[in-house]
């Protein structure tokens, strides 16, 4: 269900793997709720919701018996379906941006376009297979699945860093503040959409 006046939306994805439910608000203040069973994702989709000013609630159970990928993906997946459905016909945006984000030692870049054609080029390594319990491989399968469910081009280059929390927190954060620019009414632009062929969606 999505509500184009406030774009907003409710979104519940069921398979034998998951079960997840997520409401978001692109106009939000960035206030979350999040329980996906996963706490250092659960730690990285608040700083996507603060520093993007989506408010986020979400709600995962998966099986985590097996491993933390299904929850991960499927959590991707719905916040990109969902935000989708809030965007509409994504009217008015401002459709690109770009940031170069800093923590400590740590420098990553995210550049996107809300352009209705998916995809990821990533450019980002880690030293160590697990942050904690968590597989970084798993930072890109989110985002593979946000950007292909989205309908958003996204590109997140990390320059440098040492430790592989900030390597992960900076992609999050780094892509929460350019989502945060480019899902933003352009004011000289309002009610159109910001692309020759007249159409952005999926």
């Amino acid at each position: 269900m999505a509500n184009p006046a406030k774009r907003s939306a409710r979104l519940a994805r069921k398979t034998s793997e998951t079960d997840i439910r997520v409401e978001i608000n692109l106009d939000g203040t960035g206030k979350y709720d999040v329980e996906t069973g996963v706490g250092f994702f659960d730690h990285m989709l608040e700083q996507l919701s603060r520093h993007s000013l989506i408010d986020m609630k979400v709600r995962a159970a998966g099986d985590l018996h097996i491993d933390d990928h299904h929850t991960v993906e499927d959590t991707g997946i719905a916040l990109g379906q969902a935000i989708a459905k809030a965007l509409g016909e994504r009217k008015g945006i401002t459709r690109y941006a770009s940031i170069d984000l800093a923590m400590d030692e740590t420098l990553t870049r995210a550049a996107l376009d809300v352009s209705g054609r998916p995809y990821l080029v990533w450019q980002v390594q880690f030293s160590r297979p697990k942050i904690g319990s968590f597989d970084t491989e798993l930072v890109r399968e989110f985002f593979q699945a946000l950007a292909q469910n989205a309908g958003i081009t996204l590109h997140v280059t990390n320059h440098y860093g040492d430790n592989n929390h900030h390597i992960a927190e900076t992609c999050f954060k780094a892509v929460a503040r350019a989502l945060r620019a480019a899902i933003e009414t352009d004011p000289r632009q309002k009610g159109v959409v910001p692309s020759t062929k007249g159409t952005l969606t999926v």
